[in-house]
């Protein structure tokens, strides 16, 4: 008889991110035979919808503020509940909260997916170093951290002291098969969003996908344009996503006088469609973990422009997979577009074999596999009852 063993998820879930598209993925790829999925998370929202399409609720845990103890006690009780034998969670919030409520209920396999590290995050000097603190703190708590990029687990092994047979790396995965430039009508979703924003057919439009935070570096953009228009004065840029960022970024292309040159087209839930309907994926990042917009835009054939930084230059290849340039280089950046826009034969290339890699390298199934093997192991290693 094959006894089926317990997971929690645990994600903030304020937003629907990175972390929250993994979550659901994985939770879907996992075989319901093998294992009983609870999900704990504040409820609502893009995650909770794709939940309760797999018969899944989130069970509801108050992580709106990380100074919130009171989530702890209602963790515990939840694994209680559910008798669970592995806690999974993601987010800096996520994280303390769920690794003090495991290791005080006992639960035998403890492990955290870390996109990005708690010093990367855009608060106070003093807000931060508290952060660090209590990360650190709880780090000793974890069986397994699975990361997914190289630098992030020098980093962890270098400077978090945490000894490396702790650490797995699984990048993250994509539904190549969906995210298809050939796919049966996405011709016609192209033309629809087109439609949608005003923009014409025949013109050339850049994308910039993700949150309006500083770590995406769209100001570097934005401040690239008036050198882009000068050879594409008929050229748009589309910025997809909402964040603190937003009247900022307004102002600045008020400022440079480009404002007609872009649409803030704000949440965006198909970015399949933003992506066939555009001509270039910009990435002017400044700090990223491993981006799955930029894993999106592979599968979908994209000549992408990113910055040279960890988490990219270890998926793209300068002049191979895209095109890669200096963070905060406005020059750079411009010029690069405006090669790529110049250049159809480089940018189907650029594109075809960034297509190429996606479908070898970021798989959902890929990613799925390797993560239940995580949990094999340990559970073989903990020595839990039953095979796995």
């Amino acid at each position: 008889m094959n006894i089926k063993r317990n997971i929690l998820y645990i994600i903030d879930n304020i937003e629907f991110g990175g972390g929250e598209r993994v979550f659901s993925q994985i939770i879907r790829g996992l075989s319901k035979e093998r294992y009983n999925i609870s999900v704990a998370g504040n409820p609502g929202g893009i995650l909770e919808e794709k939940l309760k399409k797999i018969d899944l609720k989130i069970e509801p845990v108050d992580m709106a503020s990380r100074y919130n103890l009171g989530a702890i006690s209602q963790i515990k009780k939840i694994i209680k509940a559910k008798n669970v034998h592995i806690v999974h969670s993601q987010g800096g919030r996520a994280d303390f909260f769920a690794r003090q409520a495991a290791r005080s209920a006992k639960v035998p396999i403890i492990i955290s997916s870390i996109a990005m590290l708690v010093e990367g995050y855009d608060v106070s000097t003093l807000k931060k170093g508290f952060y660090v603190f209590i990360d650190r703190w709880t780090e000793k708590k974890v069986d397994k951290f699975i990361i997914l990029s190289e630098p992030l687990r020098q980093t962890l092994i270098e400077k978090h002291k945490i000894p490396p047979e702790k650490i797995v790396k699984i990048y993250n995965g994509i539904e190549t098969e969906e995210y298809d430039p050939n796919i049966q009508g996405i011709t016609n979703k192209k033309h629809k969003v087109r439609i949608e924003l005003g923009l014409k057919n025949d013109i050339p439009v850049i994308g910039a996908i993700g949150r309006l935070v500083w770590q995406k570096g769209f100001e570097f953009l934005i401040q690239a344009i008036p050198n882009i228009i000068e050879f594409f004065p008929e050229a748009k840029f589309l910025i997809v996503g909402e964040g603190p960022l937003r009247k900022e970024l307004e102002g600045l292309s008020e400022r440079l006088r480009v404002k007609d040159n872009i649409i803030f087209a704000g949440f965006r839930s198909h970015i399949k469609e933003i992506l066939a309907s555009i001509d270039i994926l910009a990435m002017p990042s400044l700090l990223e973990g491993l981006p799955l917009v930029l894993l999106e835009g592979m599968a979908m054939a994209k000549p992408i422009v990113a910055t040279k930084i960890d988490g990219i230059t270890e998926v793209l290849e300068n002049g191979k997979t895209g095109l890669l340039v200096s963070p905060e280089s406005t020059g750079e950046l411009a010029e690069a577009i405006i090669e790529i826009l110049t250049n159809k034969t480089k940018a189907d290339l650029l594109g075809q074999n960034a297509r190429r890699l996606a479908v070898e390298k970021f798989s959902v199934k890929k990613m799925v596999e390797q993560t239940e093997e995580v949990y094999k192991n340990l559970l073989r290693e903990k020595k839990i009852f039953g095979k796995t």
